[in-house]
């Protein structure tokens, strides 16, 4: 039990102000990295959404899009402007989930623990210089978190509201914020202490306030064919069992590498714990299980039938990590060395990702995939296109086409097409009769492009660094139809370039 007493000690009254000035140098380091590493194509495809703001998107809620812009008119359309709410929004997660440990396991220093746990995987520590729906949704979900913790603690009726917010903004966030309303609803009518607020009037304003702050997104996919809902919905009920043990393999690797080994198995112990004390029906951990148990396994069923990306259970971790905090004896010996272990392979990642100082192969780098190689190929993209005397550049790739549009030249149109663009405002690209330069990975080139009144393939390129390559592309010479279509009538549109 040293380790233990060392760990509480170094969170004891004898050095209250060390987490805070933990967290700022954390946070600052964590604005210097976004500052520094490359946008990735998902996020360029975000900051193309908020110079097109609207309540609702195919692949996501909008959330992404409005932390966007508020970032880029404070700081401007760079790296850290697209990123800056992420390690503000991580460093604010962080005090909340502090505070809900503590009102929900209090004594044990659980709140600390627990934030010294999450920030220490790499699911929090790329996600903290990173900007996605799953910044966001991290935010808010900690936060209805924390509102219930407070709840729990106190007893006073208006943390429903506190809690409703959250779980609004959660949902117009990610779609898995959904989530967070059906486990609270579980918790609610699961716990015997709970069950006397449903003939109270707080939690039905709660839960009116949630809808209330998602009905934008409800009313864009009403407007739209319900196309968002039907996108995300379609990955639901799928069964593979010939390539289940595959998917749940890849599902349970993913959360070891994103949350770390060590703090991946307490965050596991921590939620079992948080199932066996639900024959307690105490209200504190009876809702951690609900907001993370619950999650897990909607994700465990999905993983039966198709594919689960490793960033999907992130909202499963802040109420995993709190019951982690909650496990006794020998467990107590891990936290130190997991939360070492992590900050050291967060360290390895955020120095790969800005600094690239190893060649490695994709397979062992997975920031090669992600971030190398796109300024260079930008650089030589624009040159074949010059030689191919071509007015634009067009991709029919959504991200490769946004982070083309912010790299090169200002004078180079580039157009994206596919169908997802119908969903936005942005102008429609002038192709009919004009020669422009397509741009095609060779992972998803399968057949040769339809749709254009000429076409000739004029090259490849690779996407590398340091001679490690990270993508191979097609290049054609196109020219648009006289009457502007392409094939399958997809839109094709001219993006925003930065400011």
């Amino acid at each position: 039990m040293q380790t233990d007493k060392k760990f509480l000690l170094l969170f004891s009254k004898r050095s209250p102000s060390f987490p805070l000035i933990a967290l700022s140098f954390l946070t600052l380091a964590r604005l210097a990295v976004a500052a520094a590493m490359p946008l990735a194509p998902d996020e360029a495809y975000y900051w193309v959404w908020s110079r097109d703001l609207a309540p609702g998107y195919l692949d996501h809620p909008p959330m992404v899009a409005l932390w966007i812009w508020a970032g880029t008119a404070l700081l401007g359309d760079g790296a850290l402007g697209v990123r800056l709410l992420a390690p503000l929004s991580a460093a604010l997660g962080s005090i909340l989930l502090a505070r809900a440990g503590e009102d929900l396991l209090p004594g044990r220093h659980a709140g600390l623990i627990a934030a010294g746990l999450l920030n220490a995987t790499l699911l929090f520590g790329v996600g903290a210089v990173t900007m996605t729906p799953d910044t966001p949704v991290l935010l808010f979900w900690t936060a209805a978190l924390w509102a219930l913790g407070r709840l729990v603690a106190t007893g006073q009726a208006h943390w429903w509201l506190v809690a409703g917010g959250a779980i609004g903004l959660a949902a117009t966030s990610k779609y898995t914020g959904l989530l967070l309303g059906f486990g609270v609803l579980v918790w609610v009518l699961a716990v015997p202490a709970m069950r006397p607020w449903l003939r109270r009037p707080a939690p039905w304003l709660g839960g009116m306030l949630a809808v209330l702050v998602f009905a934008p997104v409800l009313a864009w996919n009403a407007a739209h064919g319900w196309a968002s809902f039907a996108k995300q919905g379609g990955r639901a009920g799928v069964f593979d069992f010939a390539r289940a043990p595959q998917f749940l393999g890849e599902l349970i690797g993913g959360q070891l590498g994103l949350a770390t080994p060590v703090i991946a198995v307490l965050c596991a112990a921590g939620m079992v714990l948080a199932g066996r004390r639900l024959r307690d029906r105490d209200p504190a951990w009876s809702l951690l299980a609900a907001l993370s148990l619950l999650p897990a396994l909607l994700f465990l069923e999905h993983a039966l039938g198709d594919r689960v990306q490793a960033n999907w259970p992130a909202v499963i971790y802040p109420a995993a990590a709190i019951a982690a905090a909650g496990l006794g004896g020998r467990w107590h010996r891990a936290i130190l060395p997991g939360i070492a272990l992590g900050f050291a392979l967060t360290l390895v990642a955020w120095t790969q990702a800005t600094l690239a100082p190893l060649a490695l192969p994709m397979r062992l780098d997975p920031t090669l995939l992600r971030l190398g190689g796109w300024e260079r190929l930008a650089a030589d993209i624009e040159v074949e296109r010059t030689k191919a005397g071509a007015e634009f550049v067009v991709s029919d790739n959504y991200g490769h086409a946004a982070l083309l549009a912010r790299l090169l030249p200002p004078a180079t149109p580039v157009y994206a097409m596919e169908a997802r663009w119908r969903y936005f405002t942005l102008p429609p690209a002038a192709i009919a009769g004009r020669t422009g330069l397509l741009i095609r990975s060779t992972r998803r080139d399968a057949a040769s492009p339809e749709g254009w009144a000429e076409i000739s393939q004029t090259g490849t390129l690779e996407r590398a660094r340091h001679g490690m390559t990270a993508e191979g592309f097609r290049l054609y010479r196109v020219t648009g139809r006289a009457d502007g279509g392409t094939a399958g009538g997809e839109p094709v549109v001219l993006l925003p370039r930065p400011r």
